[in-house]
């Protein structure tokens, strides 16, 4: 009898899922060591070795397309080594056929500061840059200061280099677009060489993004004795000199250096137009300087508050570019977000994808949930980039960017559920016609022992619950200032600019709410291709998702449901709510095929976002009925 109670023990212990902090992300193959390997010794070679269950043939062939495999009856062919590693992942995977990469340039963006943090960095400190505490606060908060003397972390980095090259993600850039000219002193060079020689094994190129008045305060080696410059003026030849010795310093330690990324005369940072310059001016000596070496300059059109002051925000990044078309270098690519404002829980695309034809664009994409519950609400956001897909054909560019969500908790992302976005962006960057639905599933199978069906469900759902309950029938920016996260329809700072605060755009009053865009408004509409621009400009053909995004309507419009504009946005807050409550019903019901840790955690979460949720539907229901309540 106490032999069977103990079988009976033994026989439930082993069905429990193990303890698990999330730090292996999908990674999570117990090692085997029995595979038996030939061919080339490389990183391949030595994840099949120990993950593999069946022996494995890989062979080079110098014909196939760079970073393209085939994998038949075990035998994973490439043209090198960082092809075969992707093909061990494919494998490893469940893969059974080969694929090549739809893009060449697969680009995390990380916006780590040099003193450790991360400007919309919701899992912790940076995993590349250290600081520790200055003398200073600010409210109340310590202020770090940087520390560049602090070792590198080289195990850590090599995790992050083999997840993201399971994924098929080659390049990284490993500071904000905010970024301090300190950036490209020498001991922070010297630093970016330890990150490329790890990196680079596992096929991911370093780019930095760099400050455009850097040569005022930067000396560049072999230049000037040493003496930084009195102006960044892109046609002054001493700053054109300057760039080509500082490109010069860093490809001398990093031969494979990918380029710069530049945010330039957006939000306070310099660029060329302080000296009445152009964006190509900026862009091309830039190119010059890295041209010789093979880099690229992948300048952000998200600009606004320089040029074109009054215009409406959504316009500016059309209105600065598309005069300048085909006047950039041919290593220069235009970096665009997915949609016009800044990375809402939805949007209509960057109508500058229609209007740039002639220079090269790459998608600028969040990974990091600025607006989307950061990293405290359940949000894939697979969706979201699969509905740009939708109108941005993946052909017109030449590579897609992410901004990381990536930080030092143990389980890199915050939420265990934001790995996922990290997933999906590598896979859709890979190839971007895959499903929202294969991408969520793969990604379940990979990090669950068993995951519940009704988690894809939970998934594929999320992104149009968080719409609901943030940004119904097209509202948008209505987030507490600065931190982005809770609602604050009311918010007016007076000491920032008006594009920054949420009355701007909802424009409700006793009578009406909205922000017209069409040809009577601010014209928004006619900055798209045609159909959409007669669709959006059209209140009987625009989109009910974008009505209040391009139309001013009265409280008594009535929707295609029936329902006027404070009841459709009644019905939807509500609606969000209570997906969030189904998921934590279904959270629970999958609790005995989850590790205890990681289901804690992520119960957590689901509590406190719904607990945001109903925050929002609160606040921004009593605030909209109170002028609906004056027009009666």
């Amino acid at each position: 009898m106490k032999k069977l109670s103990l079988l009976i023990l033994a026989i439930v212990f082993a069905g429990m899922a193990k303890a698990e902090d999330g730090h292996q992300l999908w990674l999570r193959q117990a090692p085997v060591n029995k595979a038996v390997v030939t061919g080339p010794e490389c990183i391949a070679a030595q994840e099949l070795r120990t993950y593999s269950k069946n022996d494995v043939t890989l062979k080079l062939d110098p014909t196939m397309e760079q970073d393209a495999y085939r994998i038949n009856n075990g035998v994973i062919t490439a043209k090198n080594e960082i092809g075969l590693l992707y093909g061990a992942y494919a494998l490893l995977r469940g893969e059974t056929t080969g694929s090549k990469p739809f893009y060449k340039l697969r680009i995390l963006n990380h916006w780590d500061n040099l003193n450790g943090t991360i400007e919309r960095g919701y899992a912790g400190l940076s995993i590349f840059w250290k600081g520790k505490p200055g003398e200073r606060k600010f409210r109340g908060h310590t202020i770090f200061v940087e520390d560049p003397d602090q070792p590198i972390d080289a195990n850590l980095i090599k995790e992050y280099a083999r997840a993201n090259a399971s994924i098929g993600i080659n390049g990284t850039v490993l500071n904000n677009v905010n970024a301090s000219p300190k950036m490209l002193s020498a001991v922070y060079i010297n630093k970016v060489k330890q990150y490329a020689d790890i990196l680079r094994p596992y096929g991911i190129k370093v780019y930095l993004s760099i400050n455009f008045a850097s040569p005022m305060s930067i000396p560049a080696k072999g230049f000037n004795k040493g003496k930084v410059l009195k102006t960044a003026d892109p046609l002054n030849p001493q700053v054109k000199a300057w760039w080509k010795a500082k490109a010069k310093e860093i490809y001398a330690l990093i031969p494979d250096f990918g380029g710069f990324l530049v945010k330039a005369n957006s939000e306070g940072q310099p660029g060329p137009f302080d000296y009445h310059r152009t964006h190509a001016d900026g862009a091309n000596m830039l190119a010059d300087a890295v041209k010789p070496f093979g880099g690229i300059i992948m300048w952000r059109s998200f600009v606004y508050g320089a040029a074109h002051k009054g215009e409406d925000r959504v316009k500016q990044a059309v209105s600065e570019f598309v005069g300048l078309d085909g006047k950039f270098r041919d290593n220069v690519i235009l970096q665009s977000k997915n949609g016009p404002l800044d990375f809402q829980p939805r949007e209509p695309y960057a109508p500058i994808f229609d209007n740039i034809k002639h220079t090269k664009q790459m998608a600028e994409l969040q990974i990091t949930q600025e607006y989307l519950g950061q990293s405290r609400h359940l949000v894939y956001l697979a969706p979201m980039w699969r509905e740009f897909f939708g109108f941005v054909a993946p052909e017109k560019l030449v590579g897609i960017a992410g901004v990381a969500n990536i930080g030092l908790d143990t389980n890199w992302c915050g939420h265990h559920f934001s790995q996922a976005n990290w997933y999906a962006f590598g896979r859709l960057a890979w190839n971007p016609t895959l499903t929202s639905e294969a991408i969520a599933q793969e990604w379940l199978d990979q990090t669950f022992e068993k995951p519940d069906g009704q988690l894809l469900s939970v998934m594929l759902r999320s992104r149009e619950a968080c719409v609901d309950y943030m940004m119904p029938i097209g509202l948008h920016h209505i987030f507490a200032f600065d931190e982005h996260y809770g609602p604050e329809p009311n918010g007016f700072i007076a000491q920032y600019p008006i594009e920054w605060c949420p009355v701007y755009y909802h424009k409700a009053n006793n009578d009406s709410i909205g922000f017209n865009r069409t040809h009577t408004g601010s014209n928004a509409t006619a900055q798209y291709r045609e159909p959409y621009c007669t669709i959006y400009d059209d209140i009987n053909t625009c989109p009910e998702r974008y009505l209040l995004w391009f139309h001013r309507v009265p409280w008594t419009y009535r929707l295609k449901s029936g329902r006027t504009v404070i009841e459709e946005m009644e019905y939807r807050y509500t609606r969000g709510v209570n997906e969030v409550e189904d998921f934590i019903r279904i959270w629970n019901e999958a609790k005995p095929y989850i590790d205890d840790q990681r289901w804690q955690e992520v119960d957590a979460r689901l509590q406190h976002q719904l607990h945001n949720a109903n925050l929002w539907r609160t606040t921004c229901l009593d605030y909209f009925k109170s002028f609906q309540e004056k027009s009666k």
